[in-house]
This record gives structure tokens, C-alpha cells and sequence, in this order.
């Protein structure tokens, strides 16, 4: 079996240095929810956005199946993310520890990924949803929030629903070109 062409080019160049940055600004967006954090360093295949591919180079590894929904399970995304952080895909929702796709992929795959357990909260799947996504006001407040700050979401319904869970619950990245925005579980969101 051989490689997509592409899958060798468009990771970091100095991986130390980029990917300790990128972390950080990952920490920083699940820390202050709904607010957009620079992220980039990669150029990874369509698709994916810079941003989603730059998420994937800091959180993805051998150790974290990943589940890629709609357009992003393709021969050519599938070998850069294999080649740059060992990933095994899954198509299973019960098994993905991340899931990355866009919301239209995605939505209808929410109710089977597992939101942790009483014992082990953490053992949840993460979501990356990229992309542009259309939205309904809401409002966001909570750990990392100074006051409640106005947002928007796709069906915020399904958002509530999964915050009013916590401390269980799945745990959401938005990326778009260059942008990441986190919304971990712990966000209550109140739906205008």
C-alpha cells in the first residue's frame, strides 16, 4: 500500500518550536471558550483547514483513533494524518477518541460518541468540526468566561443538551482557515 503524494508535504517545518506554540494556543482556546485563537502551520489536503490540520499535529497520535466523517475520509487526508502523527482511523463512533469533520458529517454521528463515564469523565470523544458552520445565537458563560459572551452555533439545542451533562459530556473545536474556537463541555450556553 502506498502513500498519497501528498501526505509527506505541509506539516510543520520546525515541529519543537510550532508545535509547543500551537499547543498553547489550543489550551488557550479551550480555556477562554468562544474566542477565536490564531492557529496555523500546516497546509494539509483538502478538505482541511490550516487550523484543523495544525489541531490534528498537536493532539492526534498512535494512541487516539480517529473517526473522519463525510469529505474528510479520503485516501489523501487519511495518509498525511497517518504519516504525521501515526493515527489509526476508525469508523466506529463508540471507539473515536477525536472526530473530525464538517457539521454536516458530523451532527448525526453526536448521540454515539461516548461522553465519558462517572469514573472516568475524560474518556470522551472530542469533536473538530471544520469549516464554515451556519448558526443561531446563543450565549456562552462559565469556567474561563468574565461574562456571558454572545456566540453562535449550529442546532445550539444539541450544545445545551451536551453542556447541561457536564461533567460528562463531549468536548468541541471550530476550525476555520487559520482559527480555532473551543467549547469544552464545562460551557453552559443559553439559547437566545
Amino acid at each position: 500500500m502506498s502513500l498519497h503524494a501528498s501526505a509527506l508535504s505541509g506539516g510543520f517545518t520546525n515541529p519543537a518550536e510550532q508545535s509547543a506554540r500551537a499547543f498553547r494556543e489550543v489550551l488557550q482556546a479551550l480555556s477562554r471558550p468562544g474566542q477565536p485563537r490564531a492557529l496555523e502551520g500546516t497546509a494539509p489536503p483538502a478538505p482541511l483547514s490550516p487550523a484543523g490540520g495544525t489541531l490534528a499535529l498537536v493532539l492526534f497520535d498512535r494512541t487516539t483513533p480517529v473517526l473522519l466523517a463525510g469529505a474528510y475520509d479520503s485516501a489523501a487526508l487519511r495518509d498525511w494524518l497517518t504519516f504525521h502523527t501515526g493515527i489509526t482511523v476508525t469508523a466506529d463512533p463508540a471507539e473515536a477518541v477525536f472526530a473530525l469533520g464538517d457539521w454536516a458529517a458530523l451532527a448525526p454521528l453526536l448521540p454515539a460518541f461516548p461522553t465519558g463515564t462517572a469514573e472516568y469523565p475524560d474518556r470522551a470523544t472530542t469533536v473538530i468540526i471544520d469549516g464554515a458552520t451556519s448558526g443561531h445565537p446563543v450565549t456562552l458563560d462559565g469556567p474561563g468566561l468574565a461574562e456571558p459572551l454572545p456566540f453562535t452555533l449550529p442546532e445550539p439545542q444539541l450544545f445545551a443538551e451536551n453542556a447541561r451533562q457536564f461533567p460528562l459530556g463531549l468536548d468541541f473545536f471550530f476550525t476555520q482557515g487559520a482559527a480555532v474556537t473551543g467549547l469544552p463541555r464545562s460551557t453552559r450556553i443559553e439559547v437566545r
